[in-house]
């Protein structure tokens, strides 16, 4: 369903257009802008060390002193079988007092999770963040191109999230989990004073509210003992997304095997959803005021129930379908059987990809939300009420485009759920012009790296952070751009809603 026309473009410069953050230095770097500029491959140093796996544990802690390094990577007629750190031989061996002579095979993290060369520093940040990790083996195809640390990182300044996010693996309480996200918030604030990209911030931000989460399980499976089905804890919104801000409410659910039996599995994932969702609250993510949460038991269901939900959703769309659609086909596994979200993604894409009637209902939702333009395309801001004289720059901005993505997303039956990625999908896949793919990303960017200093400006003044922004706190230059990225939104909405009326999908 592809548009013709070109929108307003909006430049991608975002030094010119970003808010600057008070208190950011001129001579500060935009350091998640390096890492996402910086592959992999300009990190390696020298050849990782490596020992075969029949290697003895005294040997190879002998040759990590010699080479002076903290991880050797266990290797077998060329092929990576697994990787040993310092903090293996502390826990494992010493801790365990574990015989030295035996085989290193025994106390290696075997298939251990790797990156490769070509990707990013930026890519590697957030594996280490959100795996909890500090040393990655880089790959070349099946050949072993080196080993990337989290000293490597260190380097370019931009390990603050990492450390966060193994500080968040250690706690073993609530009191624990809620001082480590206290330090969020500052967190964001670091990334805008380094003039990181909205689509960086939201990454990074998004993989602390992982840990957390993550952790979270953990301790409620360590009280409650081994879950008696395997399930996915899956997050909706912006979590899904990859799109948070430093705080926000929480949408989530559970899928559970088709095991799972009402009687005899229901109290134990009743207790552990109260537990992290409770968990979550006192971290300062509040409860969804539409109760969007696994602890609900509609939104804790077997794999068959969560098929039958969204089948009925499409087939018989109605205002409360849309509604709960625009949650929950932005999903996300955070922990657990990732396979079950993944049969349930596939059998929802295949049911929405060419679907002419599900899609018309989802392009009228998608147009409820207008730019706040008046007939003369100027910004026209709320005239009463506690918001008066400020726009909403969450709801008349960024929903509007990430709703028009989702459309493209499922008119092209595509499994994307980060905004941005979609959009390039849609790109490719002819579901939107490259040109108008390309202004509403930087649409997005401008608006969302907006809201985003404006929180911090809050948040500094003592104020709770918010999406409503005065435009007395934009320069003239700024507000022209705001007008634009509203007008990219405009134009892209009057394409969809003409293409909606002429059934062209």
């Amino acid at each position: 369903m592809s548009d013709s026309r070109s929108p307003a473009h909006v430049t991608s410069n975002k030094r010119s257009l970003a808010p600057a953050a008070q208190g950011a230095s001129l001579r500060s770097v935009d350091a998640q802008l390096g890492l996402a500029a910086t592959p992999v491959r300009a990190l390696l140093g020298r050849e990782p060390v490596t020992v075969a796996p029949a290697t003895p544990i005294r040997a190879t802690a002998l040759l990590m002193r010699e080479h002076r390094v903290g991880s050797v990577l266990v290797v077998q007629d060329g092929r990576l079988l697994g990787i040993v750190t310092d903090r293996d031989m502390r826990s494992r061996v010493i801790a365990d007092g574990m015989d030295t002579s035996r085989p290193i095979a025994d106390v290696a993290t075997m298939a251990p999770l790797t990156t490769d060369v070509r990707a990013t520093a930026f890519d590697a940040l957030l594996l280490m963040t959100r795996r909890n990790i500090h040393h990655v083996p880089v790959m070349d195809g099946e050949r072993i191109a080196g080993l990337i640390t989290a000293t490597d990182l260190a380097r370019q300044h931009t390990t603050s999230a990492v450390f966060l996010a193994g500080e968040i693996h250690k706690e073993t309480s609530i009191d624990g989990l809620k001082q480590a996200s206290a330090r969020i918030a500052e967190l964001q604030r670091a990334l805008a004073a380094a003039d990181a990209t909205a689509y960086a911030t939201g990454h990074v931000l998004t993989a602390m509210t992982d840990a957390l989460t993550t952790r979270l399980l953990q301790l409620g499976e360590a009280q409650l003992g081994a879950p008696p089905v395997a399930y996915a804890w899956v997050a909706a919104g912006s979590q899904a997304r990859c799109e948070q801000t430093a705080k926000s409410d929480q949408d989530n659910c559970m899928v559970l095997d088709d095991a799972y039996d009402e009687a005899k599995h229901g109290e134990y994932f009743r207790a552990l959803s109260r537990f992290v969702c409770d968990g979550l609250d006192a971290c300062g993510y509040v409860y969804c005021p539409g109760e969007m949460m696994a602890m609900t038991d509609a939104w804790r269901q077997p794999l068959r129930r969560w098929k039958q939900y969204f089948h009925g959703w499409i087939q018989e769309p109605d205002p409360k379908s849309l509604m709960l659609t625009c949650v929950f086909f932005d999903l996300r596994c955070i922990h657990g059987n990732a396979a079950l979200l993944d049969e349930l993604r596939g059998d929802v894409l295949a049911l929405t990809k060419d679907n002419s009637i599900f899609l018309a209902y989802m392009v009228g939702n998608a147009l409820v939300r207008r730019p706040p333009l008046n007939v003369f395309d100027r910004i026209t801001p709320a005239r009463s009420g506690p918001q008066r004289g400020k726009i909403d720059l969450k709801h008349l901005g960024i929903v509007p485009i990430v709703d028009l993505a989702r459309v493209y997303a499922l008119a092209g039956g595509h499994p994307a759920v980060n905004t941005y990625d979609r959009l390039e999908v849609a790109a490719q896949g002819k579901e939107v012009s490259e040109q108008s793919a390309r202004d509403l990303r930087d649409a997005l960017e401008y608006l969302a790296i907006t809201r985003i200093h404006h929180q911090v400006r809050q948040r500094d003044a003592g104020e709770p952070a918010d999406s409503f922004l005065a435009l007395s706190e934009l320069s003239n230059f700024q507000r022209t751009q705001l007008k634009d990225a509203f007008l990219v939104v405009k134009a892209l909405q009057n394409v969809i809603g003409q293409r909606h009326q002429a059934g062209r999908f």
